[in-house]
C-alpha cells in the first residue's frame, strides 16, 4: 500500500491544517513583549495584568468546550475557517482598539480561537493521515506551534528594535501601531497569517471519516482515492470506517459512556492535565524571569525567549521524523527520564548552585535540554494520540473534553507558578515538576496501547474490545 500513497497530497493537507497550530502558537507567546508597554498605557495594576495575560486562556477553554461538538456537527473544515475568522478578528481589534475593555475583548476572541484551532487541527490531520504516517503528520501541528511560539518571538524583537530605532511612518495610524504604541504592531501581525489560513482551509477538502459518519460516501470515496491514488486501497478504508460504524448504534452520549471509551476518554484527560504540572508551560511563558532572577539574563530576556524557542522548534522537527519509527510510548519513556533529570538537577542548582559557586550556565545547559526532552516527548505526542484515541463517531466531544482539561491545567499552571516559586522556593517547584512525571510514565506505562502504525479503526476496536 504505501508504494501507492499519495504522499505530497498528505503533506499539502497537513500543512494546510497545521498552521492553525503556527496561530495557536503566535498568539500564546506574542503577549510576553507587550505586557511591559500594555502595563505603562493603560496604567494597570496587578490583578489588572494578570488578567490580560490570562484572558486569551479563558477564551480557550470557552473554545475546547464548543469546538469538537462544532468540528462534529457543521465538520472539520468549516469549523476551521470558523477559527480562521476568530484569530482575524482578534488580531485587528487588538492593533485598532481603544481602550483596555476592548484589548481584552479581542483578546479573549483570539482565545476562543485557540481553543477549536487546538481540537479541529490535529482532529483534522488525523483522520485524512494513513496509518504508517500519522504520527509524523499530526506532529507538524506541534511543530507549527513551536514555530509560532519562535515566530511571535521574533517578530516581537524585531518591531521593538524598529520602533526604538527613531524610524517614522507617514500614515498617522500605522505609525501609532508600529512605532510609538508598537505592542499593538505585535498582536496585530497575526492578521497576515490569519487571513492566509482562512483562504487556503478553501483548498482542502473535508475530513473523509466525518463525510462517512454523515452518510455522504461518494464524496469520502473521491477523498480516499486521491490520498491512496488507488480505489481499491480507497474502497478497503471506505468498507474498514464503515463496520466500525455499523457497530456504534448508540448515541454520542452514550457511547461515551460506554466502559472501554470512558476509560480512554479519563486515560486522555489525565494525560493532557498531567502534562502541564510536569513544567511545560512554566518553564515557557516563566523561563526568562527565571534566567533574570538566577542572574542570567543580564537584562536581555528576548534573546533567551528565542534561544528557548529556537531549541524547542529543532527539536520537535527531530520528533517528527522519529515518532512513526520510535514509537510513541518510547519517545515518552526517553523524554520524561530526561526531563526528571533535568528538573531534579535545576532543582539542586537553586539550592546549591550559590554556596558552591556553580556557574549560572548549569542552568541554561538543563533548562535546554529540558526544553530538548520536552519536546521530543510529551509535546510532540499529546495532541498525537488525543487525536487518534477515540471512535470517529465522538472523535471531536471526546478531543474537547480532553482538551478542556488540557487548558484548565495550563490555566491553572499559569496561575500558580508565582506562587510556587515564591512560596515553594525556585527549587521546590522544579522538584515538585519532577514528581508528578512520575504518575504519567505509569498511566502511559500501564494504560496507554502502542498506537504506532495501528489505523484508526483499529485503535478504536482496541478500546471497545476492554469494554
Amino acid at each position: 500500500m504505501q508504494s501507492t500513497i499519495n504522499f505530497g497530497y498528505l503533506i499539502f493537507l497537513s500543512v494546510v491544517a497545521a498552521l492553525g497550530g503556527f496561530l495557536f502558537g503566535y498568539d500564546t507567546a506574542v503577549i510576553s513583549g507587550t505586557i511591559a508597554q500594555v502595563t505603562q498605557l493603560f496604567q494597570l495594576d496587578a490583578l489588572q495584568q494578570g488578567w490580560y495575560v490570562g484572558c486569551a486562556l479563558v477564551g480557550s477553554i470557552i473554545g475546547v468546550l464548543f469546538a469538537g461538538i462544532l468540528s462534529d456537527k457543521l465538520g472539520r473544515k468549516l469549523t476551521m475557517v470558523i477559527s480562521a475568522i476568530l484569530f482575524s478578528a482578534s488580531a485587528l481589534g487588538c492593533a485598532l482598539c481603544t481602550d483596555f475593555t476592548q484589548l481584552v475583548v479581542y483578546r479573549i476572541i483570539g482565545g476562543v480561537g485557540i481553543g477549536v484551532v487546538s481540537i479541529v487541527s490535529p482532529l483534522y490531520i488525523s483522520e485524512v493521515s494513513v496509518a504508517q504516517y500519522r504520527g509524523r503528520l499530526v506532529s507538524l501541528y506541534q511543530l507549527a506551534v513551536t514555530v509560532g511560539f519562535l515566530g511571535a518571538y521574533l517578530v516581537n524583537y524585531q518591531l521593538l528594535a524598529w520602533s526604538e530605532s527613531g524610524a517614522l511612518l507617514g500614515v498617522p495610524l500605522l505609525n501609532k501601531i508600529f512605532i510609538t504604541e508598537v505592542w499593538r504592531g505585535m498582536l496585530g501581525m497575526e492578521t497576515l497569517p490569519a487571513i492566509l489560513f482562512f483562504i487556503i482551509i478553501f483548498f482542502i477538502p473535508e475530513s473523509p471519516r466525518w463525510l462517512i459518519v454523515r452518510g455522504q460516501e461518494r464524496k469520502a470515496i473521491n477523498i480516499l482515492e486521491r490520498i491512496y491514488n488507488s480505489i481499491t486501497e480507497a474502497t478497503n478504508q471506505l468498507k474498514e470506517t464503515q463496520s466500525v460504524l455499523t457497530a456504534e448504534t448508540s448515541s454520542e452520549w452514550s457511547l461515551l459512556m460506554k466502559p472501554g471509551i470512558l476509560k480512554a476518554v479519563i486515560i486522555g484527560v489525565c494525560i493532557a492535565i498531567l502534562g502541564q504540572f510536569m513544567g511545560v508551560n512554566a518553564v515557557l511563558y516563566y523561563g526568562p524571569s527565571i534566567f533574570e532572577n538566577a542572574g542570567l539574563s543580564g537584562g536581555d530576556s528576548l534573546f533567551y525567549q528565542v534561544l528557548v524557542g529556537l531549541v524547542n522548534t529543532l527539536t520537535t522537527i527531530l520528533a517528527l521524523v522519529i515518532i512513526d519509527k520510535v514509537g510513541r510510548k518510547k519517545l515518552v519513556y526517553y523524554g520524561v527520564s530526561g526531563m526528571v533529570v533535568s528538573l531534579i538537577l535545576i532543582g539542586l542548582y537553586f539550592l546549591f548552585g550559590d554556596s558552591l559557586n556553580v556557574s549560572s550556565l548549569f542552568l541554561l545547559v538543563f533548562f535546554l535540554f529540558y526544553v530538548f526532552c520536552c519536546a521530543v516527548s510529551i509535546c510532540a505526542v499529546v495532541f498525537v494520540l488525543l487525536s487518534e484515541m477515540y471512535p470517529t463517531k465522538v472523535r471531536g466531544l471526546a478531543m474537547s473534553i480532553a482538551g478542556f482539561a488540557l487548558w484548565i491545567g495550563t490555566y491553572l499552571i499559569g496561575q500558580l507558578t508565582p506562587w510556587m516559586l515564591q512560596n515553594l522556593t525556585p527549587a521546590g517547584t522544579f522538584f515538585l515538576f519532577a514528581v508528578m512525571c512520575v504518575p504519567y510514565m505509569l498511566i502511559v506505562w500501564k494504560l496507554v496501547p502502542e498506537t504506532t502504525g495501528k489505523s484508526l479503526e483499529e485503535i478504536e476496536r482496541y478500546w471497545t474490545r476492554s469494554e
